[in-house]
């Protein structure tokens, strides 16, 4: 177990020069600021760094701006793209004053939705398996003015530089929805991925396999072992930390975004979930598919909530063109054994009880993984202190349906408005334990409806090609 002494004394071998203190923002990115490794005492970790927090999305005012990041040494390592020796720590934000925990830090959200799992007495641990998908660009160019707007994105696999002269062109390009899984010579970034997934390694987070994605153009997953939902978060931040970074190191850029590409798959970001008591897994039992009547109410608080959980699970304006029928989308709100259709599914490679689990699958990696998982877990915890019933399972390729079956299906949000809508009309499972607060949600649904009418403003490029001779 990491001690403030312990992570003094790692920052010593190390030969550590600096201290980078990392915090997360409303939207899920990564802030940073940093100090001489002199600064880190045994006293910091009580006491907190101070900061101006007034120019961060969605927080303090300028005229209260002072707060204090306060470091967890469990997420101490070795910062391996600086270059000057640097100890990187993970902090939750406190009140200045008070040293209350700061009710619109995302991670301490976090914290609050564990400590109100237990005080329910459900269980004692939720665990979460994150599995986000990104794209490895060569280059990325994008602009929008009064009277111009686009983007282009490159890569080495696209399917659209088969006629591309590249001095050769050797014509291994991956066709739309082919890129899952062939091997080298058409998979291009083998090496790019076993090197993000050493160092993610290398920073203790338990890699299990890495491999290309269905998309075109550089596709790719790395999947990493279940955790704690403070611990799966703050491992999601360093997932992407190095995605980024080694791509950036290779001369390519990694993209979360949810559809970057017009025509074949998005990113997701499908999610595992199991609850615990005292080693005991509490969703494996003698119901559909080997779950537990509870595992079929936390089902149903999911679909009862599932419109409002887009807010926070897919919370951009292209979190919606990723959401559509014909891409391997989970657009339908069911649950099935085994099936991709489903908003739901339930992973049956194995009949060991402790790996009995849930997979929710609209989530997206534009998500703040903290406000994500805590926000399902609320929606889970709902449904089983309700005893919410999930109905009966949809066990039929949802995408091949008739329509007048289909119709009797319930959909995801349509667009990032509607979900916000849905949000504002369901959101009292949030406010449970004080996990959230009204004043957060106040301020997200506010600044995601800027977000939203930003893009509704400005005209499309298509929208050219659709009307301009009208």
């Amino acid at each position: 177990m990491s001690t403030p002494k312990s992570v003094i004394e790692l920052a010593k071998k190390a030969g550590a020069k600096m201290v980078d203190v990392k915090f997360v923002d409303p939207i899920g990115t990564w802030q940073h600021f940093s100090c001489p490794i002199h600064e880190l005492t045994e006293e910091v970790f009580a006491e907190g760094f101070g900061f101006d927090g007034s120019s961060i999305r969605g927080w303090k005012s300028v005229e209260a701006g002072d707060m204090l990041a306060m470091p967890d040494p469990a997420t101490a390592f070795i910062d391996p793209f600086c270059a000057v020796p640097t100890l990187s720590l993970t902090c939750t934000i406190h009140e200045t004053g008070t040293k209350e925990a700061y009710t619109r830090d995302p991670r301490g959200i976090a914290q609050r939705a564990e400590r109100y799992l237990t005080s329910t007495g459900v269980a004692e641990t939720v665990l979460f398996g994150p599995e986000a998908e990104f794209f490895i660009f060569d280059n990325v160019q994008y602009d929008t003015r009064s009277n111009e707007s686009f983007y282009r994105v490159e890569s080495e696999e696209g399917v659209w530089n088969t006629g591309r002269d590249e001095m050769p062109n050797l014509g291994y390009k991956i066709r739309h929805k082919e890129g899952y899984f062939p091997a080298p010579p058409m998979d291009a970034q083998q090496d790019l991925r076993t090197e993000m997934c050493l160092v993610m390694m290398d920073l203790g987070i338990p890699v299990e396999r890495q491999h290309h994605e269905v998309a075109t153009a550089g596709q790719a997953e790395i999947d990493f072992r279940f955790d704690t939902l403070v611990k799966a978060a703050d491992a999601m931040m360093v997932y992407k930390y190095v995605v980024k970074n080694v791509a950036r190191r290779h001369g390519k850029t990694a993209c979360f975004m949810p559809k970057p590409l017009f025509g074949d798959n998005g990113n997701g970001m499908h999610t595992h979930m199991s609850l615990w008591r005292k080693g005991k897994p509490l969703f494996a039992g003698g119901e559909y598919a080997g779950l537990s009547k509870m595992a079929l109410y936390y089902i149903g608080g999911l679909l009862k909530h599932a419109r409002a959980l887009c807010a926070l699970c897919n919370p951009t304006t292209n979190s919606y063109k990723r959401l559509v029928p014909g891409y391997e989308a989970p657009v339908n709100l069911a649950y099935s054994r085994c099936n991709r259709s489903a908003a739901i599914r339930i992973p049956s490679y194995s009949n060991n009880p402790h790996a009995k689990r849930l997979e929710y699958r609209p989530p997206d990696p534009a998500a703040n993984p903290y406000l994500a998982f805590a926000a399902l877990l609320l929606a889970g915890l709902d449904g089983i202190i309700n005893k919410i019933d999930p109905g009966e399972p949809l066990d039929k390729n949802i995408y091949e349906l008739p329509p007048e079956e289909l119709k009797h299906v319930p959909n995801v949000a349509g667009s990032l408005g509607e979900a916000l809508d849905c949000l504002e009309a369901d959101h009292e499972f949030l406010l449970k334990g004080d996990v959230f607060s009204t004043s957060f949600l106040d301020m997200w649904i506010a600044s995601k409806r800027k977000e939203h009418d930003a893009l509704r403003l400005r005209p499309h490029p298509y929208e050219f090609f659709l009307y301009y001779d009208v």
